[in-house]
């Protein structure tokens, strides 16, 4: 159902996503389909009822083993769609990786789990937070800091560094022009 992250210390990888949906026929039947082609969906059937809650049920599951799996590197979902999904509020996106079941109950027909940032989690409308990334830990341990070594002089020239006992150069002003500024030929007085 849900695939793991890999465990690299530099690689940043793409927000997941899951849809869930119910797909109605002309024949007054319904049909429930996943985004994952792994997942088995019950048959048409003309019992909505039982195929909203199946499908309800089905995308708690992705979002149950999503939340095993959270990878707090991934990038988010909404900024990768360029946050399609709250045009009206801009934002960047920012923050620990949560994941979110976005499901508009007036719709009552898809049921979307994604992986995306703090910052755009809230301004997506119908979306409730179901999990967090557990922040990276720290791994380095902080040492004493150690001054850096004294840099040696180096002899004469334009790049040469002041040495210990040298004074720093003294920057002056610059002096003003003493020529009047010349009108361009096509402005007039």
């Amino acid at each position: 159902m849900t695939t793991a992250y890999s465990e690299s210390t530099t690689e940043r990888t793409p927000g997941r996503a899951w849809t869930v949906r119910i797909l109605g026929h002309g024949s007054r039947t319904a049909s429930v389909t996943c985004s994952t082609a792994a997942c088995r969906m019950p048959a048409r059937s003309g019992d909505f009822t039982a195929l909203r809650t199946f499908a309800a049920a089905h995308a708690k599951a992705h979002a149950k083993a999503a939340s095993i799996t959270l990878n707090p590197k991934a990038y988010c979902h909404c900024g990768s769609q360029r946050c399609g999904s709250h045009l009206a509020t801009k934002t960047s996106c920012a923050g620990q990786v949560v994941l979110i079941v976005r499901h508009d109950p007036l719709v009552r027909r898809v049921w979307t789990v994604e992986e995306v940032c703090e910052m755009c989690a809230p301004l997506i409308p119908n979306a409730t937070v179901v999990a967090r990334a557990a922040r990276p830990e720290r791994t380095a341990t902080r040492t004493a800091q150690v001054p850096a070594p004294a840099r040696p002089g180096i002899a004469g020239g334009f790049s040469s560094a002041p040495g210990e006992g040298d004074a720093a150069p003294v920057r002056h002003p610059r002096r003003a022009s003493q020529r009047p500024r010349r009108r361009r030929s096509g402005q007039g007085r």
